[in-house]
């Protein structure tokens, strides 16, 4: 359904959440010209509205223009932030379903991820200009493989958390706040039998607590066929101690399902953020000696 990624094809970079300083995306234009591909700027990318990169009309505007391009292959997203969700409910999707493009980012664009998810078009989970000077080459690596349709795999390491098991099902969700905050807007069928992906940065342990329950009480947790865990960065206690740590509350959580669990994946909010194909069949396999998640 997505299109492959093909040398001298246009990749367009445009801000629909958070303003982007020009460095990042001369950066992240150069890397793309140097490995062969076209780079348009939508026409707000470098604006500066307040804490966005341009007024909501202006946001939605280049997002909108990226949707309905009638060459690009790509929509890439300079950076999260918050954002996205305030442009949701005005997106037209009619032409982009007709020509579908791959939209990339993480945090803050999993509402985007979501929402092409819902409607049945994969879409990517990968780094976005404003890391590109930071990433690691896997980085870099799954995320071009990802675009040209190669198959690939993500190695993750052990964990004493990590619960066996093999399972092949379509990977949906991105960062955990946002999957978070669009429960509302999904249902216990949007889960069944998938893959659950999950990261995030920031966020108290008794927050991590909290969303999970709020995933267990919409039926995610007991219809998803599996469940990824990327990076959690940054992730704060209290200062009287919630008295478990983050994957003792996760694993607490699904301590009723016996599907395979792995801790530790490189991709989120991390310099080692490799890119995780979303709505589309994919292969878990996590065991003693290796964890992986394969794209074919």
């Amino acid at each position: 359904m997505l299109p492959k990624l093909m040398q001298k094809d246009t990749v367009y970079i445009c801000s629909p959440a958070k303003a982007i300083d020009e460095n990042s995306i001369s950066f992240a234009g150069s890397l793309l010209a140097q490995n062969g591909y076209k780079v348009e700027l939508s026409k707000n990318v470098l604006g500066q509205h307040n804490y966005f990169s341009g007024t909501e009309s202006e946001r939605l505007s280049d997002l909108q223009y990226g949707l309905d391009h009638p060459s690009a292959k790509v929509i890439l997203c300079a950076r999260g932030g918050y954002g996205c969700i305030q442009l949701l409910e005005k997106l037209d999707w009619t032409k982009f379903k007709e020509n579908p493009k791959w939209i990339v980012g993480f945090s803050d664009i999993t509402v985007l991820h979501l929402a092409l998810s819902k409607m049945g078009i994969p879409s990517l989970h990968g780094t976005m200009p404003l890391n590109f000077e930071k990433n690691s080459a896997e980085s870099f690596s799954t995320l071009f493989s990802a675009l040209k349709k190669e198959s690939y795999s993500i190695h993750a390491p052990y964990s004493e958390y990590n619960k066996p098991g093999k399972v092949q099902a379509k990977i949906i969700g991105g960062n955990l706040a946002i999957v978070h905050a669009m429960l509302p807007n999904l249902d216990k069928s949007f889960f069944e039998n998938n893959i659950l992906f999950l990261e995030d940065v920031g966020e108290h342990l008794y927050q991590v607590d909290r969303m999970f329950f709020g995933l267990k009480f919409i039926g995610a947790l007991d219809s998803i066929s599996g469940l990824v865990i990327g990076g959690f960065t940054n992730i704060l206690d209290t200062e009287t101690p919630f008295g478990s740590n983050l994957q003792e509350i996760i694993s607490k959580h699904l301590l009723h399902r016996e599907i395979p669990i792995g801790f530790n994946f490189p991709s989120g909010h991390l310099n080692d953020n490799q890119a995780i194909v979303l709505g589309q069949t994919s292969l878990l396999e996590v065991s003693v000696g290796e964890t992986k998640i394969t794209h074919f």
